[in-house]
């Protein structure tokens, strides 16, 4: 039963759970983490782990998502990021990476940073530039994943399917199942989505109702969340990771009984810091996760420790901050790969690096085998 509180005459709101708030609880039955199987397969495409990547200039280089592919997870290209706007790449964001640093203080706020996003932002897209990068990560062998924003989706969809993308990710930080515009013609995801050939990921959502519309629009996954940003003080939204995860799959298996059996994915983007929060989001109902700050450090990463959310390089109002995740900040330490991040060995404690091998063991633990039986644990509140 959900639970309602009066928060003054005439007005109540719902309470509501963060991933911090819950907490797995194991059962009499525990196993080998060798038997475990992390293995998360979406439509046609296979993958070793559950995890995709921020779709941030941050983490996106070529060499990185051929690494994510190659440690078994999904790297998440930008359509709308520098990839298309820069030719020389590395050095946009190496402008960005020492804009962080000036003279002896670090800018916490990021402005700095986030004024030169804007500024490298404002190039137009080359799109034979951005072909020419998705082609590369294809010819690679990597699967190709690109993601649009909702606002820009029909304009650069066929265009990156074109160079190669095998998977569309339409994501914004809130969508709707259909975006009006006045004056303008709105976007049906439905309609939209049943012209392309491939298979669409959208999001995020945080309620029941926008889940279930999207999923009847034909998308292969719902993303839940969104992502790293600063809705709660620019905007006062917040999503509360746990509920939105468990109202959302609620909604999941309301449209499989409605369709007779089509499975739609639900991949969590937010409050996924360590390897407890990834076992936590599964646990609740997600398929898979985003992972953004976590993968920041990775000696791949192009940020080199610098990240930023793809939206922090919005023209008028950005929606995020550029950091430098705590666990860089040590003097003289080596960048772990992103081998070490997601499978280890680490000599971390606190599950931000050997993120996978966290997951194995929580579900080892609580006497799992698969992702999907392990959406089944046992949770308790705080």
């Amino acid at each position: 039963m959900r639970d309602y509180v009066e928060i003054g005459v005439g007005r109540e709101a719902r309470r509501t759970y963060h991933l911090h708030n819950v907490a797995i609880v194991p059962s009499r039955r525990t196993r080998s983490s060798q038997d475990v199987d992390t293995t998360w397969h979406i439509d046609a495409y296979t993958f070793g782990i559950p995890v995709m990547s921020h779709p941030t200039d941050s983490l996106a280089s070529p060499e990185f998502v051929i690494e994510m592919d190659r440690q078994g997870g999904l790297g998440v290209i930008n359509a709308e990021g520098l990839w298309g706007r820069q030719a020389d790449l590395e050095g946009a964001i190496s402008q960005v990476v020492e804009s962080v640093m000036s003279g002896d203080e670090l800018d916490f706020t990021g402005a700095r940073a986030i004024a030169l996003l804007q500024k490298l932002h404002a190039a137009p897209i080359d799109e034979d530039l951005l072909a020419e990068r998705i082609g590369e990560v294809r010819a690679s062998g990597a699967t190709v994943a690109v993601r649009v924003s909702p606002q820009r989706a029909r304009e650069l969809a066929p265009m990156v399917i074109k160079a190669g993308a095998e998977l569309l990710v339409i994501q914004g930080t809130m969508i709707s199942a259909e975006h009006v515009a006045t004056g303008g013609e709105p976007l049906n995801l439905k309609e939209f989505i049943g012209s392309l050939d491939v298979p669409v990921i959208a999001g995020g959502v945080a309620d029941y109702t926008t889940a279930m519309h999207l999923m009847r629009t034909g998308a292969a996954g719902v993303i839940v969340g969104g992502g790293t940003n600063t809705n709660e003080f620019a905007l006062g939204i917040e999503v509360p990771m746990a509920t939105a995860i468990a109202d959302v799959a609620a909604a999941r298996r309301e449209y499989l009984d409605e369709t007779g059996g089509r499975y739609v994915h639900i991949i969590a983007d937010g409050e996924i810091e360590n390897s407890g929060d990834v076992a936590k989001a599964i646990a609740c109902g997600a398929d898979a996760v985003v992972l953004g700050t976590p993968l920041a450090p990775a000696a791949e990463a192009p940020g080199r420790g610098t990240f930023w959310p793809a939206v922090a390089a919005h023209p008028r109002f950005p929606r995020g901050i550029v950091q430098t995740p705590q666990s860089y900040e040590v003097e003289d330490k080596e960048p772990p790969s992103l081998e070490v991040i997601l499978h280890g060995p680490t000599t971390e404690p606190f599950g931000v690096q050997n993120i996978i091998g966290g997951l194995r063991r929580s579900m080892a633990k609580c006497g799992y085998t698969d992702l999907k039986s392990f959406q089944k644990v046992n949770l308790s509140v705080e």
